[in-house]
């Protein structure tokens, strides 16, 4: 399989342009009459998370845009926040002339993915949320800081580093555990895209400000809540077997998921197997995985024998 043509654009937001990728429906005359896929990627992520997952649907229109403060958006001004981003997600939508899209979200994406239906439901069709979306286990009283580092940690600390050369990035993450099996071209080809400046210079694109203003509004605001407890759409949870280190627990052990898929009964659960954080969108496991369960929600076909 392979993804339809690839091309990117940059729609008009509040306080700048938002860089998105579309792969556009193979052979289809009428692009504009394919399901459309809209994938929002993690927290420090970039919309070249998703190649794998869309040339897994090769008939649907697949958008992923590079949220702002992060990859080519990462020069955007005013406020982020989860409201912000299901606005410049909308914008999105308007400018692709697309009106009603199934969305994707990973990690901290799937937590978009859920305020963007809520705040506009005539948008969104169904939502798939990738190992994120439902609250995690903080304890109380913690200061923004903290809960960056508790929920982030090492993630945040690597936006403040500096990097000789693209291949020195991608050693530092050559050296991480979550892609010991999984490493590709796919992944390389992300890697690369995440990184701004100029050599001996390079660091990640992400803002740290925007990150930062994110994790507080995601952890400590009322929008998730709220958009849980509403649940406007057909909504399926894709849970990791293993964390961001590649480590059981994962971020939904069984220690806490009984609990949240009895709190939001309706959530239809499928777990993932022998895939972590990543790479249940960076492998072609996970890839296989989530867009299958797109196929079915959308039922768009995987190759040209299907119907």
């Amino acid at each position: 399989m392979t993804a339809g043509a690839y091309r990117t654009l940059d729609v008009p937001v509040a306080g700048g342009e938002l860089r998105v990728g579309v792969w556009e429906p193979q052979g289809a005359e009428d692009p504009d009459a394919a399901p459309a896929v809209l994938l929002i990627h993690g927290v420090t992520a970039s919309h070249l998370s998703w190649p794998l997952v869309a040339e897994r649907l090769p008939f649907a229109r697949v958008i992923a845009p590079d949220l702002r403060g992060r990859g080519r958006s990462n020069g955007l001004e005013g406020r982020a926040g989860l409201d912000t981003h299901a606005a410049d997600l909308v914008a999105v939508l308007d400018a692709l002339g697309v009106q009603r899209a199934i969305v994707v979200g990973h990690s901290m994406g799937a937590f978009v993915a859920l305020v963007l239906g809520d705040l506009y439901p005539d948008r969104v069709s169904r939502i798939v949320l990738v190992d994120g979306g439902l609250p995690l286990d903080l304890p109380d009283g913690l200061s923004p800081e903290g809960t960056i580092k508790l929920v982030l940690g090492p993630t945040a600390e690597r936006l403040a580093m500096r990097f000789a050369s693209v291949d020195a990035y991608l050693d530092f993450w050559r050296a991480h555990p979550a892609f010991r099996r999984d490493w590709s071209p796919a992944l390389e080809a992300y890697l690369a895209y995440d990184l701004v400046g100029q050599e001996p210079h390079l660091r990640p694109a992400t803002s740290y400000a925007t990150l930062e203003e994110d994790s507080i509004d995601q952890n400590s605001g009322t929008a998730i809540a709220d958009a849980l407890a509403r649940l406007r759409h057909p909504t399926v949870l894709l849970t990791a077997e293993r964390g961001l280190l590649d480590q059981v627990p994962p971020l939904y052990g069984e220690d806490r998921l009984p609990g949240l898929l009895a709190a939001y009964p309706g959530l239809e659960h499928v777990p993932v197997p022998d895939v972590n954080h990543y790479t249940i969108a960076l492998s072609d496991r996970g890839a296989d995985a989530v867009a299958s369960v797109v196929r079915e929600h959308a039922r768009i076909p995987a190759d040209t024998t299907q119907d």
